[in-house]
């Protein structure tokens, strides 16, 4: 039979570990792909230089993915999520044109 005392420590553990470890849990989402239906939605690149200029004419050289608003991530992480597309991470060289400029 455990005791009170075993099961309380035990569990603080357990959450412990998991808070500590939450946040690498946040950023192992999977990273959009451009044919994802919310990606095409909003004409999404993972390459802004790659972008349809006549297609999306709001876009402008040096718009990226990691100098948006949007952006969760550093500005040096290579991919970080962004709320537009729930759960997955986009490139922070991509573009898409919910782009608004960090302010």
């Amino acid at each position: 039979m455990k005791s009170c005392r075993r099961e309380f420590i035990t569990g603080s553990v357990i959450g412990l570990v998991s808070a500590v470890f939450s946040p690498v849990v946040a950023y192992a989402a999977d990273e959009l792909s451009e044919s994802d239906p919310s990606a095409v939605a909003l004409g999404y690149r993972a390459e802004a230089s790659k972008v349809d200029k006549v297609k999306f004419p709001t876009y402008a050289a040096g718009q990226e993915c990691v100098n948006c608003q949007f952006y969760q991530g550093s500005a040096s992480a290579k991919t970080a999520p962004c709320p537009l597309f729930s759960g997955k991470t986009v490139e922070g060289a991509g573009w898409c044109k919910a782009y608004v400029k960090k302010g």
